[in-house]
């Protein structure tokens, strides 16, 4: 008989592989199917969750075990391995009982014969352990240190590029771990809603309005369940509280979010914007993600407007606006911790893709607000092109647009400096958080 857990392990990976989806989302709906909670729903995260963020150690395990190229296994039998290799190599499950599930799982939905093939082949995995295995299986260093450790850390060769040119050489291997440790659950406390101290948890360092979640159901915590609080790293909070924050003179009443959806942010600057008087204008460009939007903001104190729109063809007048935010689309390199499956989907020409998006956002945004007005560009991508590269054009052909030193804004961040003077730019190795850069931009005067 199929055990439960892997089972629910396994239908997880194939939402993840068939369609796309991210494994935190679908874990819950699994789970309910199947009806684990407790010590078995800690199990199927786990089993998931570190099965797809170690899918290139391990499929560089299973080439030297499988006597045909991956390719040729089809997709549920290698999932299995992978989910199997996890077993074996990460966590304390006796390799016995690896073995034994993981052939039961592979007769289930691939009958007798592959059965077998996941015998023999995890067999030969449990002869060593990972240390053994890396020892073994990742390319030297001197032969290239992106692809040793691609292997050695799970990521693709071309994103331990990108990261070594953001982070430097001497940390890539910790922001690599980094990104493999499975990411604190934290919520936030919407301002004029709910206060930090009606949540269950630990305060966060570097947002006033945080707590990690020790455990349990988010959606469990009343104030989260009746739209008070949200689900919403540090980082992310950050991002809300340095628009927020920075000093502004003359008129402050027009707030906006350039790229609303899925609305985290949003609902928090919204709070935050009621607090000063302020109404905030939410443009979303997908129709459902301006409902989400929509959800997320159907609480707030503030006055606000949900749009479904473009933010490179602005539905406002220019100079218009007080304060921006413009969390732009990006490759999402700066999240990988806590979406481990967009490591595998991404390639470096949707990142050179993104770039004249990013650039055109800013530019609109900037146009949208009015002289002394501030625009946050934020994306949570530690890549340089996608962070001071496009700030610099930015600047470079604009002479209304001027730089301001965001340090004195999030004064409590440490260890922060981002690629252009006065950035900031978070890591989840130093600061807890994902990867995010923020810079401040204001419109010229006269």
């Amino acid at each position: 008989m199929t055990d439960p857990a892997r089972q629910a392990a396994l239908e997880v990976l194939t939402a993840v592989r068939e369609q796309d989806a991210y494994t935190n989302l679908v874990l819950p709906a699994v789970l309910r199917r199947h009806g684990l909670t407790g010590r078995d729903a800690g199990l199927v995260t786990e089993l998931a969750s570190g099965t797809v963020r170690r899918q290139g150690t391990y499929d560089a395990v299973l080439t030297a075990c499988v006597d045909r190229p991956l390719r040729r296994l089809t997709p549920d039998v290698l999932d299995v391995l992978r989910l199997g290799t996890h077993q074996l190599l990460a966590t304390r499950v006796p390799p016995h009982a690896a073995i034994d599930t993981s052939v039961e799982l592979a007769r289930s939905v691939a009958g007798s014969r592959p059965a077998g093939l996941v015998n023999a082949v995890l067999r030969k995995v449990c002869e060593r352990d990972l240390d053994g295995w890396l020892a073994e299986v990742a390319p030297p260093r001197e032969s290239g240190s992106d692809q040793h450790d691609a292997v050695v850390h799970s990521h693709p060769a071309w994103v331990v590029a990108e990261l070594r040119k953001a982070v430097g050489a001497d940390e890539v291997e910790a922001l690599l771990a980094a990104d493999n440790a499975p990411p604190r659950v934290t919520l936030v406390a919407r301002p004029g809603l709910a206060t930090r101290d009606e949540l269950p948890g630990e305060p966060t360092l570097l947002s006033p309005h945080g707590v990690v979640l020790e455990g349990g159901d988010p959606g469990a915590v009343p104030a989260v369940a009746e739209g008070r609080a949200g689900v919403q790293d540090e980082g992310s909070q950050l991002v809300a509280l340095a628009l927020a924050g920075a000093d502004l003179d003359g008129d402050d009443r027009h707030w906006a979010d350039w790229c609303a959806g899925p609305g985290g942010k949003s609902a928090l600057l919204a709070a935050l914007a009621a607090q000063q008087g302020a109404a905030l204008l939410a443009v979303e460009r997908a129709h459902h993600r301006a409902g989400l939007v929509r959800r997320n903001l159907a609480t707030s104190p503030a006055s606000y407007l949900v749009v479904t729109g473009d933010g490179t063809r602005p539905p406002v007048r220019p100079g218009s606006l007080d304060r921006v935010l413009v969390d732009a689309p990006c490759s999402g390199l700066g999240a990988l911790r806590r979406r481990p499956e967009a490591r595998w989907r991404r390639s470096r020409n949707d990142l050179r893709g993104l770039v004249p998006l990013q650039r055109s956002l800013l530019d609109s945004a900037v146009t949208s607000t009015r002289p002394g007005g501030l625009v946050l560009y934020a994306t949570c991508s530690p890549a340089l092109s996608e962070t001071g590269g496009v700030v610099s054009k930015v600047l470079e052909q604009r002479d209304d647009v001027e730089l301001v030193d965001l340090r004195p804004v999030l004064s409590q961040v440490e260890d922060c400096d981002g690629p252009l003077e006065g950035t900031l730019q978070l890591w989840p190795h130093r600061h807890g958080t994902d990867a995010m850069f923020m810079a401040l931009l204001r419109r010229r005067l006269g």
